[in-house]
């Protein structure tokens, strides 16, 4: 049984949908009660860091989380899902030193995308950054295996985002899988895997058969 978390950010009923989809039993979770007989754990979301913290808190969601994933039982991270795993985040912030706390399982602070202006002032990107873009693998993880792309391309997936994380080097970056890039030349952090979690700050849910894909091995667990 996939259980996936249900705080009041995003359609969870498009990630169980998905699952479906791809053969597997996936449960919306109202709350930490509902827990019994879930094997592995969606934290999906869309919308606001700080909201994403303070819904997780007030439904009680925080501390089983943690227990979850030391359980050692597979968890995943979609889109807000990836940012919140992460320490903390600059999204309403009430100062550049006074970051909103996250989760914590990863090390380092989701950013936001920097805007750019040609000589003209004009930007040259669009913020939020959404659409279809590829990700190329940075080292070997199971979620991201044998993905129906043709061979020679690297996959593409459904980004909705503002902001991104970026993972502390001090502490070293070897959890990050995949990485995209926004604007053309600038790597950001696609995927994180370490253990028995896994996040992506793309919507699996949202890119058709790549996506179904990484739900069907992430099922398979």
């Amino acid at each position: 049984m996939i259980g996936i978390i249900d705080y009041g950010m995003g359609n969870l009923r498009s990630v169980q949908k998905a699952f479906e989809l791809v053969g597997a039993e996936a449960r919306i979770l109202p709350s930490p009660a509902e827990m019994d007989g879930v094997k592995k754990l969606i934290l999906p979301g869309v919308g606001a860091f700080a909201d994403g913290m303070i819904n997780l808190r007030n439904r009680g969601w925080i501390d089983p989380i943690h227990a979850f994933i030391a359980t050692g039982k597979p968890f995943l991270g979609i889109c807000l899902g990836l940012q919140l795993v992460f320490e903390s985040s600059q999204e309403d912030a009430p100062s550049p030193d006074q970051p909103v706390p996250g989760l914590g399982v990863f090390k380092g602070q989701v950013v936001q995308f920097r805007q750019q202006f040609d000589a003209q002032g004009q930007p040259l990107i669009k913020i939020p950054h959404m659409g279809w873009n590829t990700i190329r693998w940075t080292r070997q993880d199971p979620l991201l295996a044998d993905l129906p792309v043709q061979a020679g391309t690297d996959p593409a997936v459904y980004f909705v985002h503002s902001y991104y994380a970026l993972p502390d080097v001090r502490q070293g970056s070897s959890f990050v899988s995949a990485t995209a890039e926004y604007p053309v030349g600038q790597p950001f952090c696609a995927t994180v895997w370490r253990d028995n979690v896994w996040a992506t700050q793309f919507h699996p849910e949202k890119s058709q058969r790549v996506g179904l894909a990484m739900l069907r091995n992430f099922a398979r667990f």
